[in-house]
């Protein structure tokens, strides 16, 4: 915790260090007010410090002025203790729920990703995690430009969003790790039709992303790492999942490693695809031992289906 006089040195530090909370005490004269209202204009304009949460303390007659300059939250000089403290726990949650979302998809990002498969771990239900991951994606950007590309990781959010949570309700959850990488959550009875849909209706919606000229083709030219022009095909979806059916998993990091491995075995197949882990782990060795990737087929379709280690 730092306390400090000079707000020069408060932007300074929250530059430096990003602290979990900003508390200005705008009490004082008029050159002290305007001061404190100028740190705060500072802080809300970089990027960076933005969204660090600022609290300020303020006379009765200038609430207005405070929550102008940007402040989360504002306090009277003459709050009591009770409000002050529930007051500043509603602005922590705001803090969190803002920061804790991608701003693209507005979809849960990697903490709270992290919380939900140490959650479905920890209760010992029987749950798929699927990491689902855009194929040729970097040449879609690259052909039609940014604005194209994030309005394609916005539809796959919201195809993910509305089948999971079409199919799965509550019991489903679905999370942006960042770029074209996302990872969902569903109970296992509902893994085969959850991906089934999701591979179905991205099939269907991804080819209106493209000019009519591509789109008629199936293709595109594109350049390589080396400049060299080569064949682009239409973006398809990979999707890697992994279950607690057959493995005991006692961490959600083991749960992610193994996802992340299936997803790249799922990006080895061609057309969109999921693939789903079907090995055990040997419960007679205190070392668990991963077997060669060997596939295993569940189910293989060009435009849909999944396939198994």
């Amino acid at each position: 915790m730092h306390e400090m006089r000079d707000h020069s040195a408060v932007v300074d530090i929250a530059l430096k260090t990003r602290p979990r909370v900003v508390l200005l005490d705008a009490r004082g004269d008029e050159s002290w007010l305007t001061a404190v209202l100028s740190c705060c204009r500072r802080l809300k304009r970089d990027s960076f410090t933005s969204i660090i949460p600022v609290l300020m303390l303020v006379s009765s007659d200038r609430l207005r002025d405070a929550f102008a300059a940007g402040a989360d939250e504002v306090l009277r000089i003459d709050v009591d203790a009770d409000e002050a403290d529930a007051r500043l726990s509603s602005m922590m949650r705001r803090s969190d729920r803002d920061t804790d979302v991608h701003p693209s998809t507005r979809l849960p990002g990697t903490r709270e990703i992290e919380a939900e498969l140490s959650r479905r771990v920890a209760s010992g239900e029987r749950f798929a995690a699927c990491y689902a991951d855009l194929d040729h994606f970097k040449e879609f950007n690259d052909r039609y430009g940014y604005h194209h590309g994030d309005q394609v990781i916005r539809l796959l959010a919201r195809i993910l969003h509305d089948v999971v949570k079409g199919l799965c309700a509550e019991e489903g959850f679905v999370g942006h790790i960042g770029g074209d990488d996302f990872l969902y959550t569903v109970p296992v009875a509902a893994m085969t039709r959850v991906c089934d849909d999701v591979i179905r209706v991205f099939d269907e919606l991804i080819p209106l992303q493209y000019s009519e000229q591509d789109r008629r083709v199936g293709y595109f030219f594109g350049k390589d790492r080396r400049g060299q022009l080569h064949r682009v095909p239409l973006m398809t979806l990979s999707v890697g999942v992994v279950t607690n059916q057959r493995r005991r998993f006692s961490r959600a990091i083991e749960v992610s490693e193994l996802a992340t491995e299936m997803k790249s075995y799922a990006k080895t197949l061609p057309g969109s695809i999921w693939a789903v882990d079907r090995r055990r782990e040997e419960s007679t060795t205190p070392v668990v031992h991963i077997p060669s990737i060997q596939p295993t087929v569940d189910r293989l379709n060009r435009n849909r289906g999944a396939q198994g280690l």
